[in-house]
This record gives structure tokens, C-alpha cells and sequence, in this order.
């Protein structure tokens, strides 16, 4: 489940001066669990960004208060609520700190809209609203894995804290990004209904996929073995110290002892760790049929065609190289990138990367792109060539559009590609929704589409206002493509 911030303003780290009237900023998430002889149920986790709140003096100190209202709707019938006011920590100097809380709901499997409201009670400004669909699992009846909920602190517990379960306190972080100064990932998940092995051990599989590249970090997958139970809570910790700025996927696997694997759940997380790297070493010995593959008239434009297959901090460096116009360090850095990236074959990878270069400029160039920035292009040479592609350029009620299928992409199967062309000019179509890890994910991609013909939706469903037209059948096209 990916957080959000709710907000009034745009910026989250946009300060006021401390004291005044100012706007109250709060992170939502959500995680489900499972409890025998309680059912399925629900977290939401809340926290308040605690400079963000108005504070009033009492004990001489400050503290701050915020209503809370929130409800769960099925259809139009609410099935949960709750409303109460939160107190901030107590405050006695001007060290301003996040404080947190957590609700439980026990719901039916099924599809849900949550609602909270959010006032700040020493501020005049409006309050936060926000929604939310939630799907609840039934995780009664099969082996299974909760929610992976990372920790801020989690530790051994006693039932006092209503941040408690199944023997532990996790106090929930709720951004998914770790600068630099984080090295470790606290993650705790439960594993449910394991006494249907036939063994009474299992093991679980941790892997850990760079999403930049699609490949498994071996040296961060790691198995346990646990002991069969009913409900097998795990607290566990990543070392993160060695990955570089980029974005990551970690997995949690059941595995049985024939190594089958039964259920999985994954966690998106962003990390920042730029490192510098030497790309001008006296060490790298230029190969002339390397560089005579890289015309005087072109460095620039193979130099910045490694964007899309390059990591963050690597794309920093291009965009480095690029800005000076020295030819000869772009020609340095493209040969050592190479030599990096495909060691046993340096040349031969290069050439046919350039090759599919190539492709994607006379494909998906138009009047104010190269092949390799446009949406499609980029997709085209980080994932590869897709397995199928339907192609729309005429629709009664659609923008035109193409829908790109993946077979497989890394450790993912059956990913898909939206694009479309709003402007109807130029073949600028732009990436509007995938299903990829780390892609664009637009939940009113089909209104978007329509947009022609379609009015807005609202925010529980923001594909209300779609409708059935003779041959505007993307959505079809999306999910059985």
C-alpha cells in the first residue's frame, strides 16, 4: 500500500514561522492484517508532521490538539467510523517532534472507500480531507502473508501500546524514501495459517530487485527458516549501506521445503546514496573501434542516450559531462560505462544498444524530441522490445493510443504500458498508466483517455463518469492484452 501526504499546500517542507496560523500536514497509509477469532482488519496509520501544527500554551508549555474524523464506506452505506481528538506530545522547549497514531477496523473481504478529515483545533484553516480505496483480502483460509509494514522503531512489547501486536511495538514509518544517513530498514510482517504444511518449519525468502534494472541484488538474497503457527510474526532489518540512489523492491516469499513458492508481498522503496565515481581514471584505455562507433558530429546525442537505462546518480553525471561539451570526456564516460555495465562485453552490448537507439529515433521521434526522450522510447530501451502492441489512432470517444504488453520484464510477468497522444500531433505520445514497479500508475487513466467526451469523476471513483461508447474498448484492450 503506497502512503500519501495530506496537505493543503503543495510544498510539505514549506515552513511558516513557528507559532503563526500554519497549515497542518499529516502522512496516511494503510496495512492489513490478520487476527484468529477477529478476522481481517485494517491499520491505518497516521503521523503528524509536528512543526506543521498551531500550539497553546498549558503547564508552561505547548501542545497541540487535532480532531480526527473517519469513516468506511461500502457503496453508500457506511460500515466504520470513528471520531476523536488527538493531543501532540508535550512540549516544554522549542523542540517541535512527528507524533503518530493508529486505528483498527475489522472488515469483510471486499472493496471500500476510507474518508478522514483532519482539523487542527488552535488553527482557523479549513480542515484535510482526503479518500482512499482500500481492498481487503481474506487471509483466513490460506497460507499467507500480511501487509509489509516498515518500522521507524519496532521492538519486543507488552500489550500497553496501541501500537502492539503479536508480541511487538512497531511504530510505522510512513515515507517510503532513506537518504543516505538510514542504512538499515526495519520491516515487520506476520505469516499466517502455516500449520497447513505438512512440515512444522517453512522458510521465507527475501529478495531484493533493483527497479532502475530490473535485476536481483544476490548479495541481498537471504532465507529463514520459522516454525509453523497459526499467526508467525517476523521483525527483520535490510542493510541498505551498499545500495546507490535509485529505486528498490523488496519481496517476502513462503517458501515450502520443495522450495514452491506460495504467497508473496512487496515493498517499493526510493534511496538516496550518491557516491562519486571516477569516470576519467587514467586507467581506462581508449579502444578505437569503440570510439570510431561514436561519430565526431554525435557524442552529445549517444552520450545523453544512456539516460534511460542509467541510474539516478548516473544520469547526474551525463547531464554533467553533457553541460561542459568536452568530447573527449563523453567520449571516456561512454566506453567506461559500457565497460562497467557489460564487462565481457563491452563493444558488442554498446553496438547493440546503439542499434535500438536508432530504432526508437526513426520510430518515436518527433518535431522537439529524440527517439530516446520521448515516453515510448525510453520504455522501448529500458524494458526492451514488448511482446505485443495494440495500437488505437482512431476512436469515436478516445485520444489515439497504444497499449504495450511485456511477456517479462526482470523478475515481473505480464506488464503493461499505456500511452496516448492528447495534443494529436507530432506522435508525442506520453506514458499515461502501467502496472510496472516504479512506472507511472494512474487509477483514472480511462477518464484521462476520454477525456474528450468524458466528464470529471469524483474522488471514490475517478472513473464514475466513463461511459460505454461503440469502439472506445481500451479498457478491454488493457486487461486482456
Amino acid at each position: 500500500m503506497k502512503y500519501f501526504i495530506l496537505t493543503l499546500s503543495i510544498s510539505l517542507f514549506s515552513l511558516t514561522s513557528f507559532g503563526q496560523n500554519q497549515e497542518l500536514r499529516a502522512y496516511l497509509d494503510n496495512k492489513q492484517f490478520f487476527a484468529p477469532g477477529v478476522g481481517n482488519y485494517v491499520e491505518f496509520h497516521l503521523q503528524f508532521v509536528g512543526y506543521s501544527l498551531n500550539y497553546k500554551g498549558k503547564d508552561n508549555g505547548l501542545i497541540g490538539e487535532v480532531a480526527v474524523q473517519m469513516n468506511i464506506q461500502k457503496g453508500d452505506s457506511i460500515v466504520a467510523s470513528d471520531a476523536y481528538r488527538l493531543s501532540s506530545p508535550f512540549m516544554k522547549d522549542s523542540v517541535v517532534e512527528d507524533f503518530y497514531d493508529i486505528k483498527r477496523f475489522v472488515l469483510e473481504p471486499g472493496d471500500y472507500t476510507f474518508n478522514i478529515i483532519l482539523q487542527d483545533m488552535n488553527s482557523e484553516n479549513d480542515p484535510l480531507e482526503a479518500s482512499q480505496l482500500i481492498i481487503i483480502e481474506d487471509l483466513s483460509d490460506a497460507i499467507s502473508l500480511s501487509d509489509i509494514e516498515v518500522a521507524e522503531v519496532g521492538s519486543r512489547g507488552d500489550g500497553s501500546s496501541p501500537f502492539y501486536k503479536s508480541g511487538y511495538d512497531i511504530i510505522p514509518r510512513l515515507s517510503t524514501f532513506f537518504p543516505k544517513e538510514l542504512n538499515t530498514i526495519p520491516v515487520y510482517f506476520e505469516v499466517y495459517n502455516s500449520k497447513m504444511f505438512e512440515d512444522t518449519v517453512f522458510g521465507i525468502k527475501q529478495t531484493v530487485i533493483d527497479a532502475d534494472k530490473n535485476i536481483e541484488l544476490e548479495e541481498l538474497t537471504v532465507f529463514t527458516r520459522h516454525y509453523t503457527s497459526e499467526v508467525v510474526p517476523i521483525l527483520k532489518s535490510i542493510d541498505i549501506s551498499d545500495l546507490l540512489t535509485g529505486k528498490y523492491i523488496v519481496n517476502y516469499t513462503i517458501v515450502n521445503r520443495n522450495m514452491r513458492e506460495l504467497s508473496t508481498q512487496s515493498y517499493e522503496f526510493e534511496r538516496s546514496n550518491d557516491k562519486q565515481i571516477d569516470y576519467f581514471s587514467d586507467e581506462l584505455v581508449l579502444d578505437p573501434a569503440f570510439q570510431a562507433s561514436i561519430p565526431d558530429d554525435s557524442v552529445g546525442y549517444f552520450l545523453e542516450c544512456l539516460i534511460p537505462i542509467s541510474r539516478t546518480t548516473e544520469s547526474k553525471n551525463i547531464f554533467r559531462i553533457a553541460k561542459t561539451k568536452n568530447a573527449e570526456n563523453a567520449r571516456r564516460y561512454i566506453q567506461l560505462y559500457w565497460t562497467k555495465t557489460a564487462p565481457d562485453t563491452p563493444y558488442e552490448s554498446w553496438i547493440k544498444y546503439k542499434r535500438q537507439v536508432m530504432l526508437v529515433e526513426r520510430l518515436y521521434a518527433n518535431n522537439f524530441q529524440e527517439g530516446f526522450e520521448t515516453d515510448r522510447g525510453r520504455v522501448y530501451l529500458q524494458y526492451g522490445a514488448p511482446a505485443n502492441i495494440v495500437r488505437k489512432e482512431y476512436s469515436p470517444t478516445e485520444y489515439p493510443y497504444e497499449i504495450w504488453r511485456y511477456n517479462k520484464i526482470g523478475a515481473f510477468s505480464n506488464k503493461r504500458f499505456v500511452f496516448y497522444n492528447p495534443d494529436l500531433v507530432n506522435k508525442a505520445y506520453r506514458l499515461l498508466h502501467s502496472d510496472m514497479v516504479g512506472e507511472l500508475k494512474n487509477p483514472s487513466w480511462p477518464r484521462e483517455l476520454s477525456k474528450r467526451s468524458t466528464p470529471n469523476g469524483n474522488v471514490d471513483d475517478p472513473n464514475s463518469g466513463v461511459q460505454d461508447h461503440w469502439g472506445g474498448n481500451s479498457q478491454d484492450l488493457f486487461r486482456d492484452n
